[in-house]
């Protein structure tokens, strides 16, 4: 087994894993102990790392199943791998998407029926300045609601709709029919329980969320507004300041994260996989189609 190395970053959730290249054939122990720290964390950041592709593929896959994109256009040559960038290739096509403004805060996946909650990001090229990627973690935050705010929220679901992210994107163009059809409004539980330490979360996406069901329109978006606001208070945030070379790992289940602005004259490329963790280990919502 690899002797691992955990430090914490931030002295809350966000943690520095030395003592594993990510490239190997990694042991059974190790890839356990990594899986464990990972549901536990939230975020593990591995510095000075080079792996192509295949290998990020094949690492991801230890921990669960790794999802094929929707967006096809942001794939890389592995569908698995979603490319984000503002570069073009040299017939001037994107590479990727997302390009170089500000991303709000948001949960990958958030939108589809039963979501992949596993990311695992690696920084191939990065600008001089800017671009950096926040984390807000969603227990710390429940545990910090008041008691009046978690009682209104109690057995409440918020419905998603990718329609709400997609107009957030720069230079995006209208969503496709088949795209539409693919993606339809979705409900989430606002608070979740985590299957191994039994702590609850809040389960939040401010870019995609629409309303909460069974509620008036305008009365439901003041109170995602109001819990927005709090999950996202500088004490449940970790900011990262990137290195090329350096593969984070974050759970969806129960972290917001959200991107800098940067100079689109500067190059940013990062290659990223998500994951079907397992239910056992970590928070997977429980949904169903909004009605």
């Amino acid at each position: 087994m690899v002797r691992l190395e955990f430090r914490e970053i931030d002295g809350r959730f966000a943690y520095e894993v030395g003592g594993v290249n990510l490239w190997d054939d990694l042991d059974e122990a190790t890839v356990s102990a990594l899986a464990d720290a990972w549901s536990r964390r939230g975020v593990l950041v591995f510095r000075r790392q080079a792996i192509s592709e295949d290998e990020l593929v094949a690492f991801s896959r230890r921990f669960g199943d790794p999802d094929v994109i929707v967006r096809t256009d942001w794939q890389g040559y592995r569908p698995e791998i979603i490319q984000i960038s503002n570069m073009r290739d040299y017939n001037g096509r994107a590479i990727g998407g997302l390009g170089a403004g500000e991303l709000g805060w948001h949960t990958d996946q958030s939108y589809v029926l039963n979501p992949a909650t596993g990311s695992i990001l690696y920084m191939v090229e990065k600008p001089v300045e800017g671009g950096h990627t926040y984390w807000a973690n969603l227990q710390l935050a429940y545990q910090g609601l008041p008691a009046g705010l978690r009682a209104r929220i109690a057995g409440r679901s918020a419905i998603y709709d990718y329609v709400q992210r997609q107009s957030t994107y720069e230079d995006e163009k209208p969503m496709s029919s088949e795209l539409r059809a693919r993606t339809p409004p979705v409900t989430h539980p606002l608070v979740n329980t985590h299957p191994v330490t039994g702590k609850k979360s809040l389960y939040l996406d401010p870019t995609t969320t629409v309303g909460i069901a069974g509620l008036p329109e305008a009365e439901g978006k003041a109170l995602l507004d109001e819990l927005n606001a709090h999950a996202t208070r500088p004490e449940f945030v970790y900011r990262h300041d990137w290195q090329i070379g350096d593969v984070v790992m974050w759970d969806n289940g129960f972290l917001l994260h959200r991107r800098d602005p940067f100079d689109p004259g500067m190059n940013r490329w990062l290659k990223r996989t998500t994951i079907r963790l397992p239910a056992s280990r970590h928070i997977v919502p429980a949904s169903a189609l909004a009605a």
